[in-house]
């Protein structure tokens, strides 16, 4: 039997406002953003094997139990490191290319069980070289981000309820940076600061899902139309959108007008602030 230790949580993330702030000489972009933990999750356990070996279950499992870009592959491929004899089972229960940082949840579920195992060799590992939301689900707590993910600053947010869908399209991080014009956006260094402050709203992303996915446009427009509704959002690049709610009732009845109109989609009522 599995030890129970060896098994963790890879809970999704939402971002409550996301700001694109400059690019870098690198390619890649500074960012701001509030980062809120919910309790959707993948499951993620390992147990010793002949071999090294990453294995996918659930819903959201790849057809092939592959993926081309496997961000599990990746923690030793960067550092080209030796790879333990485990063999790691992943449970997907978050949509991937979805904004909800299902992959990066995986990468930093992985790393905590490497921990557990004594692996020295974790010490050698920048998080934020795996992917950019590594160090926020290595830390796991709602936090500021900054820079290109590697300045995570411990933040509360309020008490919400989420409606969550995933449209049928898919969002490419890769595709979704490339239509980023930085000129157009012209953030404000100022307010770039450790501190939350009434310029934090809204996802610069979301012109661009809007722009280019019609499914996105039109999921947006009804759910901003929710009794209650506080706000409703695109999540990290996309695809999912979401409604936040004050009162965990709200949030179930607009699930239940969501589904009637819209049967064949994904959708779940999430809470943060959740321990």
């Amino acid at each position: 039997m599995m030890q129970a230790d060896l098994n963790e949580l890879a809970p999704a993330k939402i971002n409550l406002f996301l700001k694109i702030i400059s690019k870098r000489d690198d390619g890649y972009h500074n960012l701001r953003s509030g980062v809120t933990l919910i309790n959707l999750y993948d499951e993620v356990s390992a147990e010793k094997s002949s071999e090294f070996k990453v294995k996918y279950t659930g819903q959201f499992a790849p057809p092939d139990n592959t993926f081309n870009d496997c961000i599990v592959e990746k923690i030793f491929s960067t550092y080209n490191l030796k790879k333990p004899h485990y063999c790691f089972t992943i449970k997907k229960n978050i949509p991937v290319q979805s904004g909800l940082g299902s992959a990066s949840s995986n990468a930093a579920a992985v790393l905590r069980i490497l921990k557990k195992l004594d692996y020295e060799e974790i010490k050698t590992i920048n998080f934020s070289e795996i992917g950019a939301d590594v160090p926020l689900f290595v830390q796991n707590q709602d936090s500021l981000i900054r820079g290109v993910g590697d300045i995570t600053i411990k933040q509360l947010f309020p008490k919400y309820y989420f409606l969550l869908i995933k449209p049928i399209q898919n969002c490419s991080t890769k595709d979704m940076y490339h239509e980023v014009n930085i000129n157009e956006l012209k953030f404000d260094l100022n307010f770039d600061t450790d501190e939350i402050s009434e310029f934090d709203m809204g996802n610069d992303f979301e012109v661009i899902a809007e722009r280019k996915y019609p499914e996105i446009s039109t999921f947006l427009k009804f759910m901003r139309g929710f009794s209650d509704v506080i706000f409703s959002r695109l999540t990290g690049s996309g695809s999912c959108i979401y409604s936040a709610f004050e009162k965990k009732d709200s949030a179930e009845k607009a699930l239940d007008l969501f589904k009637e109109r819209f049967p064949d989609h994904w959708a779940v009522v999430a809470e943060n602030n959740f321990i």
